[in-house]
């Protein structure tokens, strides 16, 4: 690491900016931060914050993650090594680590780019402009930071949602017969989507995917018979599965079992950039050894783990690209929730583990 940035200052100062409704200040404060140590960050028509470096010759490492936060804001508390704030974790404490890592390194052997978004927890138009049109990034590596208490995550599930409609015939709940009722043909319908995934193998290291009901109406008068119905659902995919073929998948099953009078709709729900969905990244990528190395090397005993991701992430995005999440903090801790409540925190030595073990590994691999 460079003497002049110290990352754990660095994120003290993050934290305290408030980016859960804007990010205009924290990127502010990214953008002044690169331009002090002497790099030429611009801000795209996205509002990503890119800063890039090194030679075109050789592999390029893209090092991302996110600054914007979910509400609310949190007062910021030091209590010895321990930094505890709204975005502690999620994700400033690993923007820091990777931003140590891009001040520090000055690549001979490839290209360094650090490529921060400004919407990963809403609906991620940074990460998608990153990937696609005329300066989408095509590199060949990517290390997306995010709470992972210093282990190297290679693999995990995506988020998909979308609503099942079902319609039928309104009629006087006197004479049900001469309706089609909607509501009552979801008893069949639920059963289909707890049968969904019976005869699917789990993926070896992400386990089974979910599906979860997690809304329902319908019905618009207690004394008529419900011409449509609708049924909102969470599902956790694994590859292979893309977004579209569990739509037309879940319609298929439902179709199946529902009576032949009542109409079947599923639709994802509508977005301005594609669901992240579920990435695998082959465990013995240099990508991957190279950081497990390095985080063993400076962290405590079991850092640099292997293993899967337990949120899905705008990694989905960089896929098939060999890509990894990595950072300081933990998504929750024995006591409970950590990212995303009350209690968000990071522990400073572990940002400082963090970027040292990225630094080691970002300039083994470009440096």
């Amino acid at each position: 690491m460079t003497d002049e940035f110290d990352p754990v200052e660095f994120l003290v100062a993050a934290v305290r900016v408030d980016s859960h409704e804007s990010v205009e200040e924290m990127r502010e404060l990214l953008v002044e931060t690169l331009a002090d140590a002497g790099e030429e960050p611009v801000v795209d028509d996205a509002g990503n914050v890119r800063a890039a470096k090194g030679r075109d010759d050789g592999p390029h490492l893209v090092l991302n993650t996110h600054i914007d936060t979910v509400p609310p804001g949190l007062p910021v508390e030091r209590e010895g090594d321990v930094l505890r704030g709204r975005g502690a974790c999620d994700a400033k404490g690993p923007l820091a680590a990777l931003l140590a890592a891009f001040l520090a390194v000055e690549p001979s052997n490839g290209r360094l780019t650090l490529a921060i978004t400004p919407d990963e927890e809403t609906i991620s138009t940074g990460a998608h402009a990153l990937v696609t049109g005329e300066d989408a990034l095509n590199a060949d590596m990517f290390v997306v930071g995010e709470p992972t208490d210093c282990d190297v995550c290679t693999a995990a599930r995506g988020r998909f949602e979308g609503t099942l409609a079902l319609s039928g015939g309104a009629a006087h709940a006197a004479e049900p017969e001469s309706g089609v009722n909607a509501v009552a043909a979801l008893e069949s319908a639920l059963g289909a989507i707890r049968r969904f995934d019976d005869d699917r193998d789990p993926h070896p290291r992400l386990g089974a995917p979910t599906l979860v009901p997690t809304g329902v109406g319908g019905g618009e008068a207690s004394n008529q018979v419900p011409a449509e119905a609708r049924l909102t659902l969470d599902r956790r995919s694994v590859p292979p599965e893309t977004a579209e073929g569990f739509r037309a998948e879940l319609t298929s099953s439902v179709r199946e079992v529902v009576p032949r009078d009542v109409g079947v709709e599923f639709s994802l729900t509508d977005r301005p950039t594609p669901f992240l969905e579920a990435f695998d990244t082959d465990a013995e990528h240099e990508l991957v050894g190279a950081l497990a190395t390095a985080a063993s090397s400076v962290g405590e005993a079991g850092d640099g783990e292997v293993r899967p991701f337990g949120a899905a992430t705008e990694a989905s995005y960089f896929a098939p690209a060999p890509t990894v999440v990595f950072g300081p903090g933990h998504l929750a801790d024995d006591e409970g929730a950590v990212a995303h409540s009350e209690r968000e925190y990071v522990r400073s030595s572990r940002v400082r583990t963090a970027a040292e073990a990225v630094t080691r590994a970002v300039d083994g691999l470009v440096g």
